[in-house]
């Protein structure tokens, strides 16, 4: 049996669910280097490494295990998920046009011996799911690393299925 949530994102709405959802995307964020922020090619649109950031500035900053705990880095996941869905809804018009999530890549800036990773790479998931549905997840790469851009925790990659 679906719930109302479930049936409003199984309809490929999106954009009415972040509404619901009281989510308004930021503006796209602009490179930090030479690089394009999103590339398409056919119904792929490629969405580079995001960062969480608010305006041209690191949100979060550290390392989980060390400067942030495993809630601030979701938090840090959430907020470069939410950068992804504005540059992807910037480069097509509507996130209505995604037709499926390809892949999630996630990667955490850690001490080196936090195993709870995974859970860091859930805030950008839940977010995901929460707005496009559990049926449109993506396969999922998550690594730990020494550092990222910024000084930030968390890098995220996306690529969509889009229609063409």
């Amino acid at each position: 049996m679906k719930t109302t949530t479930q049936t409003t994102v199984a309809e490929g709405k999106p954009e009415q669910r972040l509404k619901e959802l009281g989510i308004e995307l930021p503006a796209a964020p602009r490179p930090f280097g030479t690089y394009a922020e999103a590339v398409q090619t056919g119904n792929l649109v490629f969405v580079s490494g995001m960062l969480p950031t608010e305006g041209r500035q690191a949100k979060f900053v550290g390392r989980i295990g060390a400067e942030l705990n495993l809630d601030a880095g979701r938090q840090a996941a959430r907020l470069a998920a939410l950068n992804g869905l504005a540059v992807v809804k910037e480069h097509i018009g509507s996130l209505d046009k995604v037709t499926r999530i390809v892949r999630l890549g996630v990667m955490i800036a850690t001490t080196g011996d936090v195993p709870d990773q995974p859970k860091v790479a859930d805030g950008a998931s839940d977010l995901l799911q929460s707005v496009f549905g559990a049926e449109k997840n993506p396969c999922r790469l998550v690594y730990g690393v020494a550092s990222l851009p910024l000084g930030t925790p968390v890098e995220v990659e996306l690529i969509f299925e889009v229609v063409g």
